[in-house]
């Protein structure tokens, strides 16, 4: 198939530091061109892809210091993907939903992935303007704020089965929290977990503009008070397997709907156990007392520590093997694809001229 894959601008494909969404749509990219499929990607302009390059702009707009007002670069993003569209099969979507106005002509060749929460009030309104639009989400849970809409199916996230060694004798002796500093994130909690189980706490993790205050106010001081919990600050890929391997288990103990929550997979991959708070996502990937314990308390979180003796770390691996792989993720979405039942693009251009709009045959 040809198939454009559409990233958000604001990080590099995959990105240097944090950027979730852009790395899975790196693994994707990569493993749909893998399995055979002629890929174009449409992403900064410092992305690194064995697929076709479309670069807009020289970098990632977060890292390049010129950057005052994103919507002109993705204005550039958009009229190039529509200058495109007659060149694909499918095009996919992983930048939320400012291209919805602009693909109406071809949109039962789109999917588009949603990455975010989507409880937010504005929303709502949005979707319900556009009923066509095929969505996928990340998580069956993800799903439940969101009026009747066009779901194409839901896709749970994966990743290279090599990206993250397996590190079945981690001799950490520590917890680690992995993410950003922000409310929803509850590093907070991690820290008195950790300081209620007697453990040393690792965090790794970015602080947003948005979350500066939180930080100053609330975690930092917190990381202050307590002698057992260490900042490591923001780190890249290689330094994640090490933080992540060495690790007797991964806190995280979210207070919000998450989406998906890349780190509990990432974590799995590296063979260490998840504790999670009970929301969003995580009952659809925690398998409890498999790959790690869902709790739904601090109280809970604290006798988990004391419980992971009870956890294989080889069986951990096994659970990301069985169910986290890009391979699994790629075919799970090229199934959504051949579910687009419009023409080739030369007979799709033809059909609009007489007014015929290609159909979608929605899965959910």
């Amino acid at each position: 198939m040809k198939i454009a894959q559409i990233a958000p601008i604001a990080e590099s494909v995959p990105p240097r530091l944090y950027g979730g969404t852009e790395r899975i749509v790196s693994y994707l990219t990569e493993e749909l061109v893998r399995q055979g499929h002629d890929v174009t990607l449409f992403a900064a302009g410092d992305s690194r892809t064995s697929a076709n390059l479309v670069p807009i702009g020289a970098s990632a707009l977060r890292l390049d210091p010129n950057v005052r007002d994103p919507i002109p670069h993705h204005m550039v993003l958009l009229d190039e993907v529509c200058r495109r569209a007659d060149e694909f099969d499918v095009l996919h979507f992983h930048i939320d939903l400012i291209h919805a106005p602009v693909v109406r002509e071809f949109v039962h060749r789109t999917v588009t992935t949603l990455h975010g929460r989507l409880d937010l009030p504005d929303l709502q309104p949005f979707y319900r303007h556009f009923p066509d639009l095929p969505l996928v989400s990340i998580s069956d849970d993800q799903r439940q704020p969101m009026p009747p809409v066009n779901w194409a199916g839901t896709v749970h996230h994966g990743l290279p089965p090599d990206l993250l060694p397996a590190k079945l004798d981690a001799q950490g002796g520590y917890l680690a929290f992995l993410g950003r500093i922000s409310p929803e994130k509850r590093p907070d909690r991690a820290i008195e977990i950790a300081a209620r189980a007697g453990m040393k706490l690792k965090i790794a993790a970015k602080v947003d503009r948005a979350d500066e205050a939180y930080w100053t106010e609330t975690i930092a001081p917190l990381i202050q008070a307590h002698s057992n919990v260490e900042f490591v600050g923001e780190i890249n890929e290689p330094q994640k397997a090490q933080f992540l391997g060495n690790a007797a288990a991964l806190l995280f103990p979210i207070d919000w709907p998450e989406p998906f929550g890349l780190v509990m997979i990432e974590a799995m991959a590296c063979a260490t156990p998840v504790i999670a708070f009970r929301s969003g996502s995580v009952p659809e990937i925690i398998e409890d007392g498999r790959s790690g314990f869902i709790v739904d308390s601090i109280d809970q979180a604290v006798t988990a520590v004391q419980r992971l003796h009870e956890i294989d770390r080889a069986s951990v691996r096994e659970a990301f093997d069985r169910r986290f792989t890009a391979e699994r993720m790629a075919l799970d979405y090229v199934d959504i694809y051949q579910q687009l039942t419009s023409p080739t693009p030369d007979a799709a251009r033809v059909l609009r001229m007489i007014g015929v709009q290609p159909t979608l045959q929605s899965v959910a």
